[in-house]
Protein backbone atom coordinates (compact mmCIF):
# COMPACT_ATOMS: atom_id res chain seq x y z
CA UNK A 1 0.00 0.00 0.00
CA UNK A 2 2.63 2.53 1.01
CA UNK A 3 6.28 2.87 1.91
CA UNK A 4 7.88 5.76 3.80
CA UNK A 5 11.32 7.31 4.29
CA UNK A 6 12.90 9.30 7.14
CA UNK A 7 13.40 13.11 7.28
CA UNK A 8 11.22 16.19 7.88
CA UNK A 9 12.55 18.64 5.28
CA UNK A 10 10.02 19.84 2.75
CA UNK A 11 10.42 19.23 -0.96
CA UNK A 12 10.60 22.31 -3.13
CA UNK A 13 9.93 21.56 -6.77
CA UNK A 14 11.23 23.47 -9.77
CA UNK A 15 8.56 24.63 -12.20
CA UNK A 16 8.33 25.54 -15.86
CA UNK A 17 10.92 24.25 -18.30
CA UNK A 18 13.65 23.96 -15.70
CA UNK A 19 13.17 27.32 -13.99
CA UNK A 20 13.18 26.77 -10.23
CA UNK A 21 10.12 28.18 -8.47
CA UNK A 22 11.96 28.25 -5.13
CA UNK A 23 15.15 29.92 -3.88
CA UNK A 24 18.05 28.76 -6.02
CA UNK A 25 21.04 26.85 -4.76
CA UNK A 26 24.29 28.72 -4.18
CA UNK A 27 25.43 28.35 -7.79
CA UNK A 28 22.98 26.22 -9.80
CA UNK A 29 24.77 27.10 -13.05
CA UNK A 30 27.63 24.83 -12.05
CA UNK A 31 27.60 21.21 -11.04
CA UNK A 32 25.73 18.23 -12.37
CA UNK A 33 22.57 18.97 -14.31
CA UNK A 34 20.08 17.15 -16.54
CA UNK A 35 18.50 18.45 -19.72
CA UNK A 36 15.41 16.48 -20.76
CA UNK A 37 13.53 16.87 -24.03
CA UNK A 38 10.46 15.23 -25.56
CA UNK A 39 11.35 15.07 -29.28
CA UNK A 40 7.94 13.79 -30.46
CA UNK A 41 6.03 16.67 -28.88
CA UNK A 42 4.11 18.68 -31.49
CA UNK A 43 2.15 20.87 -29.08
CA UNK A 44 2.98 22.65 -25.82
CA UNK A 45 3.37 20.26 -22.87
CA UNK A 46 1.86 20.63 -19.43
CA UNK A 47 2.55 18.01 -16.81
CA UNK A 48 5.18 16.74 -14.43
CA UNK A 49 8.62 15.35 -15.20
CA UNK A 50 9.90 12.65 -12.86
CA UNK A 51 13.60 11.81 -13.06
CA UNK A 52 14.68 8.62 -11.31
CA UNK A 53 18.24 7.70 -10.35
CA UNK A 54 18.71 4.11 -9.20
CA UNK A 55 21.44 1.70 -8.22
CA UNK A 56 19.68 -1.45 -9.34
CA UNK A 57 19.08 -2.29 -12.99
CA UNK A 58 15.91 -4.32 -12.36
CA UNK A 59 13.15 -3.40 -12.43
CA UNK A 60 13.36 -0.25 -14.50
CA UNK A 61 14.07 2.83 -12.34
CA UNK A 62 10.53 4.18 -12.88
CA UNK A 63 9.28 1.20 -10.84
CA UNK A 64 11.77 1.64 -7.98
CA UNK A 65 10.27 4.64 -6.21
CA UNK A 66 8.58 4.16 -2.84
CA UNK A 67 8.24 5.84 0.52
CA UNK A 68 10.74 3.60 2.27
CA UNK A 69 14.46 3.49 2.75
CA UNK A 70 14.71 1.20 -0.27
CA UNK A 71 13.53 3.94 -2.61
CA UNK A 72 15.48 5.11 -5.60
CA UNK A 73 16.17 8.84 -5.90
CA UNK A 74 13.60 11.12 -7.52
CA UNK A 75 13.46 14.70 -8.75
CA UNK A 76 10.18 16.23 -9.88
CA UNK A 77 9.53 19.28 -12.04
CA UNK A 78 6.19 20.87 -12.91
CA UNK A 79 6.02 21.95 -16.53
CA UNK A 80 3.45 24.33 -17.96
CA UNK A 81 2.95 25.17 -21.62
CA UNK A 82 6.42 24.00 -22.59
CA UNK A 83 7.23 24.66 -26.23
CA UNK A 84 7.92 21.56 -28.36
CA UNK A 85 11.58 20.66 -28.21
CA UNK A 86 12.35 23.00 -25.32
CA UNK A 87 14.46 21.41 -22.57
CA UNK A 88 13.34 20.67 -19.02
CA UNK A 89 16.20 21.37 -16.62
CA UNK A 90 16.97 19.57 -13.38
CA UNK A 91 19.95 21.03 -11.54
CA UNK A 92 21.08 21.73 -7.99
CA UNK A 93 18.23 24.20 -7.57
CA UNK A 94 15.78 21.31 -7.88
CA UNK A 95 15.21 19.50 -4.62
CA UNK A 96 14.41 15.82 -4.50
CA UNK A 97 13.55 12.74 -2.49
CA UNK A 98 15.00 10.99 -0.51
CA UNK A 99 18.06 13.22 -0.83
CA UNK A 100 17.46 16.90 -1.24
CA UNK A 101 19.82 17.99 -4.02
CA UNK A 102 21.87 16.60 -6.85
CA UNK A 103 24.94 17.63 -4.85
CA UNK A 104 23.90 15.12 -2.18
CA UNK A 105 24.18 12.15 -4.55
CA UNK A 106 27.32 10.08 -4.04
CA UNK A 107 29.62 9.86 -7.02
CA UNK A 108 29.17 6.47 -8.65
CA UNK A 109 27.51 4.36 -11.28
CA UNK A 110 23.75 4.62 -11.66
CA UNK A 111 20.80 3.76 -13.88
CA UNK A 112 18.79 6.82 -14.89
CA UNK A 113 15.32 7.10 -16.40
CA UNK A 114 12.71 9.85 -16.78
CA UNK A 115 8.97 9.86 -17.39
CA UNK A 116 6.80 12.82 -18.32
CA UNK A 117 3.33 12.55 -16.76
CA UNK A 118 1.08 14.39 -19.20
CA UNK A 119 -1.70 16.55 -17.74
CA UNK A 120 -4.93 17.53 -19.44
CA UNK A 121 -7.15 20.52 -18.84
CA UNK A 122 -10.42 19.80 -17.04
CA UNK A 123 -13.21 22.36 -17.21
CA UNK A 124 -15.13 21.36 -14.10
CA UNK A 125 -18.86 21.67 -13.86
CA UNK A 126 -18.51 24.43 -11.25
CA UNK A 127 -16.49 26.59 -13.65
CA UNK A 128 -13.04 25.85 -12.24
CA UNK A 129 -10.24 24.89 -14.64
CA UNK A 130 -7.54 22.48 -13.45
CA UNK A 131 -4.70 20.49 -15.00
CA UNK A 132 -4.71 16.84 -13.97
CA UNK A 133 -3.40 13.46 -15.17
CA UNK A 134 -6.43 11.57 -16.53
CA UNK A 135 -6.66 7.86 -15.96
CA UNK A 136 -5.98 6.01 -19.22
CA UNK A 137 -7.23 2.60 -18.13
CA UNK A 138 -4.07 1.77 -16.17
CA UNK A 139 -5.44 2.69 -12.74
CA UNK A 140 -3.77 6.09 -12.34
CA UNK A 141 -0.09 5.11 -12.27
CA UNK A 142 2.25 7.68 -13.84
CA UNK A 143 4.89 5.05 -14.63
CA UNK A 144 2.39 2.91 -16.60
CA UNK A 145 0.08 5.56 -18.02
CA UNK A 146 -0.54 5.14 -21.76
CA UNK A 147 0.73 8.09 -23.76
CA UNK A 148 3.34 9.23 -21.23
CA UNK A 149 6.75 9.82 -22.86
CA UNK A 150 9.75 8.10 -21.29
CA UNK A 151 13.20 6.88 -22.15
CA UNK A 152 15.00 3.57 -21.85
CA UNK A 153 17.14 3.23 -18.71
CA UNK A 154 20.64 4.62 -19.20
CA UNK A 155 23.71 3.51 -17.25
CA UNK A 156 25.80 6.53 -16.26
CA UNK A 157 28.62 7.50 -13.98
CA UNK A 158 27.46 10.57 -12.07
CA UNK A 159 29.65 12.93 -10.10
CA UNK A 160 27.86 15.87 -8.48
CA UNK A 161 31.16 17.76 -8.29
CA UNK A 162 31.43 17.83 -12.07
CA UNK A 163 29.87 20.39 -14.39
CA UNK A 164 28.45 17.75 -16.64
CA UNK A 165 25.12 18.17 -18.42
CA UNK A 166 23.35 14.85 -19.01
CA UNK A 167 20.97 15.03 -21.95
CA UNK A 168 17.99 12.66 -22.01
CA UNK A 169 15.48 12.27 -24.80
CA UNK A 170 12.09 10.82 -23.93
CA UNK A 171 11.71 9.03 -27.25
CA UNK A 172 9.42 6.21 -26.13
CA UNK A 173 5.71 6.25 -25.32
CA UNK A 174 3.93 3.96 -22.89
CA UNK A 175 1.51 1.86 -24.99
CA UNK A 176 -2.25 1.52 -24.42
CA UNK A 177 -3.59 -1.11 -22.03
CA UNK A 178 -5.91 -3.83 -23.24
CA UNK A 179 -9.57 -2.93 -23.16
CA UNK A 180 -11.11 -4.74 -20.16
CA UNK A 181 -14.27 -5.60 -22.08
CA UNK A 182 -12.16 -7.39 -24.69
CA UNK A 183 -10.09 -9.02 -21.97
CA UNK A 184 -13.24 -10.29 -20.24
CA UNK A 185 -14.60 -11.61 -23.52
CA UNK A 186 -11.48 -13.73 -24.04
CA UNK A 187 -11.38 -15.12 -20.49
CA UNK A 188 -12.39 -18.75 -19.91
CA UNK A 189 -14.71 -17.63 -17.11
CA UNK A 190 -17.10 -15.66 -19.33
CA UNK A 191 -19.99 -17.91 -18.25
CA UNK A 192 -19.72 -16.38 -14.80
CA UNK A 193 -17.59 -13.29 -15.21
CA UNK A 194 -18.78 -10.13 -16.97
CA UNK A 195 -17.49 -6.61 -17.37
CA UNK A 196 -19.41 -3.42 -18.06
CA UNK A 197 -18.28 0.10 -18.83
CA UNK A 198 -20.91 2.54 -17.64
CA UNK A 199 -21.17 6.26 -18.42
CA UNK A 200 -22.17 8.22 -15.33
CA UNK A 201 -24.22 11.34 -15.95
CA UNK A 202 -23.40 12.62 -12.46
CA UNK A 203 -19.65 12.26 -12.90
CA UNK A 204 -19.77 13.59 -16.46
CA UNK A 205 -21.42 16.76 -15.21
CA UNK A 206 -18.88 17.16 -12.41
CA UNK A 207 -15.74 16.60 -14.54
CA UNK A 208 -16.99 18.43 -17.61
CA UNK A 209 -16.20 15.46 -19.88
CA UNK A 210 -17.59 11.97 -20.44
CA UNK A 211 -16.72 9.94 -17.35
CA UNK A 212 -17.17 6.21 -16.94
CA UNK A 213 -17.29 3.61 -14.21
CA UNK A 214 -16.23 0.04 -14.80
CA UNK A 215 -17.43 -3.03 -12.97
CA UNK A 216 -16.39 -6.67 -12.85
CA UNK A 217 -19.44 -8.82 -12.18
CA UNK A 218 -19.26 -12.39 -10.95
CA UNK A 219 -22.53 -14.24 -11.53
CA UNK A 220 -23.64 -17.24 -9.44
CA UNK A 221 -23.61 -20.79 -10.71
CA UNK A 222 -26.90 -21.75 -12.33
CA UNK A 223 -27.61 -18.19 -13.43
CA UNK A 224 -28.58 -19.23 -16.97
CA UNK A 225 -30.51 -22.30 -15.82
CA UNK A 226 -32.72 -20.37 -13.41
CA UNK A 227 -34.10 -17.43 -15.40
CA UNK A 228 -36.71 -16.64 -12.76
CA UNK A 229 -34.22 -16.35 -9.92
CA UNK A 230 -33.27 -12.95 -8.54
CA UNK A 231 -30.15 -12.48 -6.49
CA UNK A 232 -28.71 -10.46 -3.61
CA UNK A 233 -25.77 -8.24 -4.50
CA UNK A 234 -22.42 -7.93 -2.72
CA UNK A 235 -19.97 -5.13 -3.41
CA UNK A 236 -16.30 -5.86 -2.82
CA UNK A 237 -14.57 -2.53 -2.21
CA UNK A 238 -11.04 -2.46 -3.54
CA UNK A 239 -8.39 -0.53 -5.43
CA UNK A 240 -8.39 -0.51 -9.21
CA UNK A 241 -7.80 -3.95 -10.70
CA UNK A 242 -7.42 -4.92 -14.33
CA UNK A 243 -9.28 -8.14 -13.57
CA UNK A 244 -11.91 -9.40 -11.17
CA UNK A 245 -10.64 -9.51 -7.60
CA UNK A 246 -12.21 -10.25 -4.24
CA UNK A 247 -8.85 -10.67 -2.47
CA UNK A 248 -8.59 -13.87 -4.50
CA UNK A 249 -9.15 -14.00 -8.25
CA UNK A 250 -11.46 -16.35 -10.14
CA UNK A 251 -9.13 -19.00 -11.53
CA UNK A 252 -10.81 -21.71 -13.60
CA UNK A 253 -7.79 -24.03 -13.85
CA UNK A 254 -5.55 -25.70 -11.26
CA UNK A 255 -2.13 -24.14 -10.60
CA UNK A 256 0.62 -25.13 -13.01
CA UNK A 257 3.76 -26.86 -11.74
CA UNK A 258 5.98 -23.88 -12.55
CA UNK A 259 4.35 -21.64 -9.94
CA UNK A 260 6.21 -21.13 -6.69
CA UNK A 261 5.84 -19.27 -3.42
CA UNK A 262 3.23 -16.54 -3.25
CA UNK A 263 2.18 -17.03 -6.87
CA UNK A 264 1.41 -20.67 -6.13
CA UNK A 265 -0.61 -19.82 -3.02
CA UNK A 266 -2.59 -17.17 -4.87
CA UNK A 267 -3.34 -19.59 -7.66
CA UNK A 268 -4.34 -22.33 -5.22
CA UNK A 269 -6.81 -20.20 -3.35
CA UNK A 270 -8.14 -18.53 -6.48
CA UNK A 271 -8.85 -21.96 -7.92
CA UNK A 272 -10.44 -23.11 -4.66
CA UNK A 273 -12.66 -20.03 -4.69
CA UNK A 274 -13.72 -20.88 -8.25
CA UNK A 275 -14.56 -24.43 -7.19
CA UNK A 276 -16.60 -23.32 -4.19
CA UNK A 277 -18.37 -20.61 -6.18
CA UNK A 278 -19.44 -22.90 -9.01
CA UNK A 279 -20.40 -25.91 -6.87
CA UNK A 280 -23.08 -24.30 -4.73
CA UNK A 281 -20.97 -24.32 -1.58
CA UNK A 282 -21.31 -20.55 -1.32
CA UNK A 283 -24.47 -18.42 -1.27
CA UNK A 284 -25.64 -17.57 -4.77
CA UNK A 285 -25.17 -13.84 -5.09
CA UNK A 286 -23.98 -11.28 -7.62
CA UNK A 287 -20.49 -10.25 -6.53
CA UNK A 288 -19.06 -7.08 -8.04
CA UNK A 289 -16.04 -4.87 -7.72
CA UNK A 290 -16.15 -1.40 -9.18
CA UNK A 291 -13.43 0.39 -11.12
CA UNK A 292 -13.46 4.07 -10.18
CA UNK A 293 -9.99 5.40 -10.97
CA UNK A 294 -9.95 9.18 -11.34
CA UNK A 295 -7.44 11.98 -11.94
CA UNK A 296 -6.30 11.90 -8.30
CA UNK A 297 -5.96 8.18 -7.55
CA UNK A 298 -6.75 4.64 -8.57
CA UNK A 299 -9.87 4.78 -6.39
CA UNK A 300 -12.43 7.45 -5.50
CA UNK A 301 -13.24 6.29 -1.95
CA UNK A 302 -16.78 5.88 -3.34
CA UNK A 303 -18.23 8.93 -1.56
CA UNK A 304 -19.33 12.32 -2.79
CA UNK A 305 -16.38 14.71 -2.70
CA UNK A 306 -15.82 18.37 -3.52
CA UNK A 307 -12.67 17.51 -5.48
CA UNK A 308 -13.10 13.96 -6.74
CA UNK A 309 -16.80 14.15 -7.57
CA UNK A 310 -20.09 12.45 -6.64
CA UNK A 311 -18.85 8.87 -6.75
CA UNK A 312 -21.10 7.81 -3.91
CA UNK A 313 -24.22 8.90 -5.74
CA UNK A 314 -22.94 7.63 -9.08
CA UNK A 315 -22.35 4.13 -7.72
CA UNK A 316 -25.47 3.78 -5.56
CA UNK A 317 -27.94 5.64 -7.77
CA UNK A 318 -26.65 4.87 -11.27
CA UNK A 319 -24.25 1.93 -11.52
CA UNK A 320 -25.59 -0.62 -9.02
CA UNK A 321 -29.24 -0.23 -10.09
CA UNK A 322 -28.13 -0.78 -13.69
CA UNK A 323 -26.21 -3.94 -12.77
CA UNK A 324 -29.19 -5.25 -10.83
CA UNK A 325 -31.44 -4.50 -13.78
CA UNK A 326 -29.20 -6.31 -16.27
CA UNK A 327 -28.41 -9.32 -14.09
CA UNK A 328 -31.64 -9.87 -12.14
CA UNK A 329 -30.65 -8.45 -8.79
CA UNK A 330 -33.29 -8.28 -6.09
CA UNK A 331 -32.65 -4.56 -5.98
CA UNK A 332 -33.64 -3.97 -2.35
CA UNK A 333 -31.52 -2.81 0.56
CA UNK A 334 -32.13 -5.87 2.71
CA UNK A 335 -30.44 -8.01 0.00
CA UNK A 336 -27.18 -6.06 -0.38
CA UNK A 337 -23.93 -6.10 1.58
CA UNK A 338 -20.42 -4.76 1.18
CA UNK A 339 -16.93 -5.75 2.32
CA UNK A 340 -13.37 -4.63 1.80
CA UNK A 341 -10.00 -4.06 3.39
CA UNK A 342 -7.69 -1.05 3.75
CA UNK A 343 -9.04 1.59 1.33
CA UNK A 344 -11.88 -0.85 0.69
CA UNK A 345 -12.41 -1.22 4.42
CA UNK A 346 -12.97 2.50 4.83
CA UNK A 347 -15.27 2.43 1.81
CA UNK A 348 -17.29 -0.51 3.12
CA UNK A 349 -17.87 1.26 6.43
CA UNK A 350 -18.51 4.64 4.80
CA UNK A 351 -21.06 3.24 2.36
CA UNK A 352 -22.97 1.55 5.16
CA UNK A 353 -22.92 4.77 7.19
CA UNK A 354 -23.76 7.18 4.37
CA UNK A 355 -26.28 4.84 2.74
CA UNK A 356 -27.66 2.92 5.74
CA UNK A 357 -30.79 1.70 3.96
CA UNK A 358 -28.96 0.71 0.79
CA UNK A 359 -26.89 -2.04 2.44
CA UNK A 360 -27.68 -4.72 4.99
CA UNK A 361 -24.21 -5.55 6.22
CA UNK A 362 -20.69 -4.14 6.15
CA UNK A 363 -17.68 -6.36 6.73
CA UNK A 364 -14.65 -4.17 7.27
CA UNK A 365 -10.96 -5.06 7.53
CA UNK A 366 -7.99 -2.81 8.36
CA UNK A 367 -9.85 0.37 7.30
CA UNK A 368 -8.11 3.62 6.47
CA UNK A 369 -8.53 6.18 9.28
CA UNK A 370 -12.12 6.05 10.59
CA UNK A 371 -11.40 8.62 13.33
CA UNK A 372 -9.21 11.64 12.66
CA UNK A 373 -7.91 11.62 16.22
CA UNK A 374 -5.79 8.83 14.72
CA UNK A 375 -5.05 9.88 11.15
CA UNK A 376 -2.42 7.18 10.99
CA UNK A 377 -0.24 8.42 13.87
CA UNK A 378 -1.36 12.06 13.58
CA UNK A 379 -4.03 13.52 15.85
CA UNK A 380 -5.49 16.15 13.54
CA UNK A 381 -7.53 17.68 16.35
CA UNK A 382 -4.84 18.02 19.03
CA UNK A 383 -1.53 18.03 17.16
CA UNK A 384 -0.30 21.36 15.80
CA UNK A 385 2.04 19.77 13.30
CA UNK A 386 1.76 16.63 11.20
CA UNK A 387 5.52 16.00 11.06
CA UNK A 388 6.76 16.53 14.64
CA UNK A 389 5.53 16.78 18.21
CA UNK A 390 7.39 19.38 20.24
CA UNK A 391 8.04 19.83 23.91
CA UNK A 392 9.65 22.78 25.65
CA UNK A 393 13.09 21.61 24.58
CA UNK A 394 12.78 18.52 22.47
CA UNK A 395 10.81 17.24 19.54
CA UNK A 396 10.09 13.86 18.04
CA UNK A 397 9.12 12.99 14.46
CA UNK A 398 5.66 11.51 13.94
CA UNK A 399 5.80 7.98 12.63
CA UNK A 400 4.11 6.87 9.43
CA UNK A 401 4.85 3.16 9.06
CA UNK A 402 6.02 0.39 11.37
CA UNK A 403 6.64 -3.31 11.59
CA UNK A 404 4.20 -5.40 13.66
CA UNK A 405 6.79 -5.48 16.48
CA UNK A 406 6.60 -1.69 16.70
CA UNK A 407 9.83 -0.86 14.87
CA UNK A 408 9.36 2.43 13.01
CA UNK A 409 10.17 2.18 9.32
CA UNK A 410 9.08 5.62 8.10
CA UNK A 411 8.04 9.07 9.26
CA UNK A 412 5.31 11.36 8.01
CA UNK A 413 7.42 14.26 6.74
CA UNK A 414 9.33 12.24 4.15
CA UNK A 415 6.09 10.55 3.10
CA UNK A 416 4.83 13.94 1.98
CA UNK A 417 8.14 14.71 0.25
CA UNK A 418 7.81 11.50 -1.72
CA UNK A 419 4.37 12.52 -2.95
CA UNK A 420 5.53 16.03 -3.80
CA UNK A 421 8.26 14.53 -5.95
CA UNK A 422 5.51 12.85 -7.98
CA UNK A 423 3.20 15.86 -8.28
CA UNK A 424 2.19 19.19 -6.75
CA UNK A 425 -1.36 20.34 -5.96
CA UNK A 426 -2.21 16.85 -4.69
CA UNK A 427 -1.46 15.24 -8.07
CA UNK A 428 0.94 12.51 -6.93
CA UNK A 429 -1.62 9.74 -7.32
CA UNK A 430 -0.59 8.49 -3.86
CA UNK A 431 -2.15 7.90 -0.45
CA UNK A 432 -1.88 11.16 1.48
CA UNK A 433 -2.94 13.14 -1.58
CA UNK A 434 -6.08 11.12 -2.25
CA UNK A 435 -7.19 11.42 1.36
CA UNK A 436 -6.75 15.17 1.01
CA UNK A 437 -8.57 15.24 -2.33
CA UNK A 438 -11.52 13.23 -1.02
CA UNK A 439 -11.86 14.85 2.40
CA UNK A 440 -10.97 18.51 1.72
CA UNK A 441 -13.03 21.39 0.40
CA UNK A 442 -12.01 22.74 -2.97
CA UNK A 443 -9.67 25.70 -2.99
CA UNK A 444 -10.14 28.88 -4.99
CA UNK A 445 -7.67 27.51 -7.56
CA UNK A 446 -9.80 24.39 -8.09
CA UNK A 447 -7.38 22.04 -6.32
CA UNK A 448 -7.90 20.44 -2.88
CA UNK A 449 -7.24 22.61 0.16
CA UNK A 450 -4.24 21.33 2.07
CA UNK A 451 -4.89 19.68 5.42
CA UNK A 452 -1.38 20.64 6.45
CA UNK A 453 1.45 22.61 4.89
CA UNK A 454 3.49 20.08 2.90
CA UNK A 455 6.71 21.96 3.65
CA UNK A 456 6.32 22.67 7.36
CA UNK A 457 3.65 20.20 8.51
CA UNK A 458 1.53 22.90 10.17
CA UNK A 459 -2.07 21.66 10.36
CA UNK A 460 -4.90 23.85 9.06
CA UNK A 461 -7.61 23.57 11.72
CA UNK A 462 -10.27 25.10 9.45
CA UNK A 463 -9.75 22.26 6.99
CA UNK A 464 -9.76 19.80 9.90
CA UNK A 465 -13.20 21.08 10.90
CA UNK A 466 -14.47 20.38 7.38
CA UNK A 467 -12.99 16.88 7.49
CA UNK A 468 -14.65 16.23 10.87
CA UNK A 469 -18.07 17.31 9.70
CA UNK A 470 -17.99 15.41 6.40
CA UNK A 471 -15.71 12.36 6.62
CA UNK A 472 -14.72 11.50 10.20
CA UNK A 473 -16.81 8.33 10.37
CA UNK A 474 -16.70 8.09 14.16
CA UNK A 475 -17.82 11.71 14.54
CA UNK A 476 -20.59 11.28 11.97
CA UNK A 477 -21.90 8.05 13.51
CA UNK A 478 -22.02 9.59 16.99
CA UNK A 479 -23.54 12.86 15.76
CA UNK A 480 -26.28 11.06 13.85
CA UNK A 481 -26.79 8.16 16.25
CA UNK A 482 -30.43 8.88 17.23
CA UNK A 483 -31.54 8.30 13.63
CA UNK A 484 -28.58 6.38 12.24
CA UNK A 485 -28.09 3.93 15.09
CA UNK A 486 -31.24 1.87 14.54
CA UNK A 487 -30.36 1.53 10.85
CA UNK A 488 -26.91 0.12 11.67
CA UNK A 489 -28.03 -2.63 14.01
CA UNK A 490 -26.53 -5.97 13.08
CA UNK A 491 -24.64 -4.48 10.14
CA UNK A 492 -21.19 -3.41 11.35
CA UNK A 493 -18.33 -5.92 11.62
CA UNK A 494 -14.79 -4.57 11.90
CA UNK A 495 -11.47 -6.42 11.99
CA UNK A 496 -7.94 -5.06 12.24
CA UNK A 497 -4.49 -6.22 13.27
CA UNK A 498 -3.13 -4.58 16.41
CA UNK A 499 0.24 -4.37 14.71
CA UNK A 500 -1.22 -2.59 11.69
CA UNK A 501 1.55 -1.25 9.50
CA UNK A 502 -0.02 2.21 9.29
CA UNK A 503 -1.39 2.48 12.85
CA UNK A 504 -4.93 2.05 11.54
CA UNK A 505 -5.91 -0.06 14.55
CA UNK A 506 -5.76 3.07 16.73
CA UNK A 507 -8.71 4.67 14.95
CA UNK A 508 -10.68 1.41 15.09
CA UNK A 509 -10.22 1.25 18.86
CA UNK A 510 -11.49 4.83 19.13
CA UNK A 511 -14.56 3.95 17.05
CA UNK A 512 -15.32 0.96 19.25
CA UNK A 513 -14.87 3.03 22.40
CA UNK A 514 -17.39 5.59 21.15
CA UNK A 515 -19.89 2.96 20.07
CA UNK A 516 -19.72 1.40 23.53
CA UNK A 517 -21.26 4.61 24.91
CA UNK A 518 -24.31 4.53 22.65
CA UNK A 519 -27.86 4.07 23.90
CA UNK A 520 -31.25 3.64 22.26
CA UNK A 521 -30.00 1.43 20.74
CA UNK A 522 -26.74 0.31 22.25
CA UNK A 523 -24.53 -0.54 19.29
CA UNK A 524 -24.11 -4.24 18.53
CA UNK A 525 -21.18 -3.67 16.15
CA UNK A 526 -18.56 -6.41 16.37
CA UNK A 527 -14.81 -5.83 16.58
CA UNK A 528 -11.98 -8.31 16.26
CA UNK A 529 -8.32 -7.50 16.79
CA UNK A 530 -5.39 -9.64 15.67
CA UNK A 531 -2.57 -9.48 18.21
CA UNK A 532 0.63 -8.59 16.39
CA UNK A 533 -1.03 -8.83 12.98
CA UNK A 534 0.03 -6.30 10.31
CA UNK A 535 -1.98 -4.46 7.71
CA UNK A 536 -4.69 -6.37 5.83
CA UNK A 537 -5.60 -8.71 8.68
CA UNK A 538 -9.14 -9.95 7.92
CA UNK A 539 -9.98 -11.89 11.05
CA UNK A 540 -8.76 -15.25 9.85
CA UNK A 541 -5.54 -16.70 8.44
CA UNK A 542 -3.42 -14.02 6.81
CA UNK A 543 -3.89 -13.53 3.10
CA UNK A 544 -2.14 -16.23 1.03
CA UNK A 545 -0.69 -17.90 4.15
CA UNK A 546 -3.70 -20.13 4.79
CA UNK A 547 -3.32 -23.79 5.48
CA UNK A 548 -5.02 -26.29 3.22
CA UNK A 549 -8.84 -26.36 3.53
CA UNK A 550 -9.01 -23.03 5.39
CA UNK A 551 -11.37 -20.50 3.89
CA UNK A 552 -10.50 -17.24 2.20
CA UNK A 553 -12.09 -14.05 3.48
CA UNK A 554 -14.97 -14.00 0.96
CA UNK A 555 -15.65 -17.66 1.69
CA UNK A 556 -15.99 -16.73 5.36
CA UNK A 557 -18.12 -13.59 5.06
CA UNK A 558 -20.53 -14.54 2.27
CA UNK A 559 -22.35 -17.17 4.40
CA UNK A 560 -22.59 -14.66 7.26
CA UNK A 561 -24.15 -12.14 4.90
CA UNK A 562 -26.75 -14.62 3.68
CA UNK A 563 -27.59 -15.67 7.23
CA UNK A 564 -28.18 -12.05 8.20
CA UNK A 565 -30.30 -11.35 5.10
CA UNK A 566 -32.58 -14.30 5.84
CA UNK A 567 -32.95 -13.22 9.46
CA UNK A 568 -33.85 -9.63 8.58
CA UNK A 569 -35.72 -9.93 5.26
CA UNK A 570 -39.03 -8.06 5.31
CA UNK A 571 -42.33 -9.97 4.96
CA UNK A 572 -42.91 -11.12 1.40
CA UNK A 573 -39.24 -10.76 0.41
CA UNK A 574 -37.75 -13.17 -2.10
CA UNK A 575 -35.70 -15.50 0.07
CA UNK A 576 -36.18 -18.59 -2.10
CA UNK A 577 -35.53 -18.05 -5.80
CA UNK A 578 -31.76 -17.62 -5.32
CA UNK A 579 -31.45 -20.55 -2.89
CA UNK A 580 -31.75 -23.44 -5.37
Amino acid sequence: MRGRELTCMALFLGILSGTAAWPAATNPATGLRFEVTVPAATAPLTGHLILVIAKKTEPEPRFQLNEGYTSAQAFGVDVENLAPGAPIIIDDATLGYPRDHLRDIDAGDYVVQAVFNVYEQFHLGNGKVVWLPPDKGEGQHWNEKPGNPYDAPVKLHLDPASSRTVKLKLDKTIPPVEDPEQEAAKAPATKWLKYIRFKSDKLTQFWGRDTYLGAWILLPDGFDDHPDARYPLVVYQNHFSSQFSAIVEFRTTPPTPDLKGGALLRAQYSYKFFQDWTSGRLPRVILINVENANPYYDDSYVVDSANVGPYGAAITEELIPEIERRYRGIGQGWARATFGGSTGGWEALAHQVFYPDFYNGSYVACPDPVDFHAYQDINLYDDANAFVRKGDFGEIPIAADRKPDGSITAETGPSIRYELALGTHGRSGEQWNIWQAVFSPQGDDGYPKEIFDPMTGVIDKDVVAYWRDHYDLTAIIMREWPTLGPKLEGKLHVTVGDGDTYFLNNAVHLLEKQLQTTRNPHSDATFQYGPGEPHCYTGGPSEYTMQQNNLTWPERVLPKMAEHWLATAPPGADVKSWRY
